[in-house]
């Protein structure tokens, strides 16, 4: 391993301890390295800017860093066992290229805020990626709706419930992964903070330019306090894996639909071939095992929100736990967003089967329409509700799918589905 950052002459260092320390923490920050080489040279940027670092060692710095970034993305360079981490990977090489200016590029800044300024940078990304994943399903969901509106169930309490139709299935979906798009938009405007030039956590003895690295980075805001940027740390990764999790959790109940529609009881629904895997035993099976890893996709952003929950059980200041909190964070968002990935394709794809759809449509089905009818012609609701429930088995008598749909006019309903409303909050997100 090359030298440590922290090494003090006359302490010898341990290699056990030295490997539980370090953690995964080198492997971990390959996800995060490019953001890390990004925000350094908008450091360095700052300190020329106060006169710590000359014009010439800030054009040098600078260069060797956008010299290192294109070889880790080459493979030129790995980042591996030889360093702690990534922060000391760049540190390590730049003193090795240059020297003394190599050395400088540390002054006024931690470990701490380090971390934290890469990965704000990397949760903001992930955080754009997700609002553009929650966008695209809600256009998928918005364009089949307007497509086609077949007949189907309608479940309460998983048993059939009244007349319902693929149109208002997907158009549930639709707004619901509008309003995802929007979470996902608000926290990163929340955690849009650089907290780069608050050390580790108290200031430093240097008037840094802070709005030059908040302005070279792109953040909205600076954070101001440097004991608060210590603070969000777990703060903000709760926050995003929320928004995540949001998407996800109707992913899951898209995906817990789509299990019991595409079994031979259901029949509702046929899958795209490419997301389906056959059986090692059976020749007879085609599986939608990609439909049901999507429904366990909740699984990891839930343990990494609560691991880094636990985690924040601290003091004010920066500690040494939230180290772990890298690992969950990286994990949660890696399987929440592979997930999100495949269901505009899988959504745009699926075929109903409108004859299974339509055939288990029953009589009683119809009782809801015909309790309101009466209620309409001046019964009282409650005898209305109860004579319909005496005759529902003769409810559906001279009615179809189609008539009790285009009568269902309450806003939002199968009737006055309202999709334009919906597009036009789509597109505002979208502008």
């Amino acid at each position: 391993m090359t030298d440590l950052l922290w090494q003090k002459s006359g302490v010898a260092t341990d290699a056990r301890i030295m490997r539980f320390l370090a953690g995964d923490d080198v492997v971990l920050d390959r996800e995060l390295f490019l953001y890390d080489i990004e925000a350094s040279a908008a450091h360095v940027g700052g300190l020329a800017n106060i006169g710590i670092v000359s014009a010439d060692d800030a054009v040098a710095i600078r260069r060797e860093l956008a010299t290192l970034a294109d070889d880790f993305r080459s493979g030129a360079f790995v980042l591996d066992e030889r360093f702690e981490d990534g922060h000391s990977a760049i540190e390590a090489r730049l003193t090795e290229r240059l020297g003394d200016a190599g050395r400088r590029v540390h002054t006024g800044r931690s470990r701490n805020d380090q971390v934290l300024v890469a990965s704000r940078l990397w949760l903001k990304a992930r955080l754009r990626e997700l609002a553009d994943l929650d966008r695209a399903v809600a256009g998928v969901c918005l364009d089949r709706a307007g497509r086609e509106a077949l007949p189907m169930p309608g479940y309460t309490h998983i048993q059939r419930a009244v007349v319902s139709s693929t149109a208002m299935w997907f158009a549930g979906f639709a707004e619901s992964f509008i309003d995802n798009a929007l979470r996902a938009e608000q926290t990163l405007a929340l955690i849009d903070a650089n907290p780069l030039g608050t050390a580790a956590g108290y200031g430093v003895n240097l008037a840094l330019d802070r709005e030059h690295t908040t302005r070279t980075l792109g953040f909205g805001r600076m954070q101001v306090s440097p004991i608060y940027a210590q603070l969000s740390r777990g703060k903000f990764e709760i926050a995003a894996l929320d928004a995540l999790g949001a998407a996800v959790l109707d992913l899951r109940r898209i995906a817990w639909d789509l299990s019991l529609f595409t079994t031979a009881e259901f029949g509702f629904v046929s899958l795209p071939p490419e997301f389906t895997t056959g059986s090692s035993i059976m020749p007879n099976k085609r599986n939608p095992d990609v439909v049901e890893l999507m429904r366990a996709s909740y699984a990891p952003i839930a343990a990494a929100r609560t691991e880094i929950e636990q985690l924040l059980s601290l003091p004010s200041g920066y500690q040494r736990d939230l180290q772990l909190s890298k690992g969950s964070l990286l994990h949660g968002f890696r399987h929440g967003l592979d997930a999100l990935a495949l269901l505009p394709d899988l959504l745009a794809k699926l075929r109903w089967n409108e004859t299974a759809m339509r055939a288990s449509i029953e009589p009683s089905m119809y009782a809801t329409d015909v309790a309101i009818e009466a209620a309409v012609a001046g019964i009282p609701f409650r005898d209305a509700y109860r004579a319909a429930a005496d005759s529902a088995a003769e409810a559906g008598q001279g009615r179809t799918p189609e008539d009790s749909l285009a009568a269902r006019t309450s806003p939002g309903a199968a009737g006055d589905l309202r999709l334009d409303l919906l597009r036009a909050r789509l597109a505002e997100l979208e502008g």
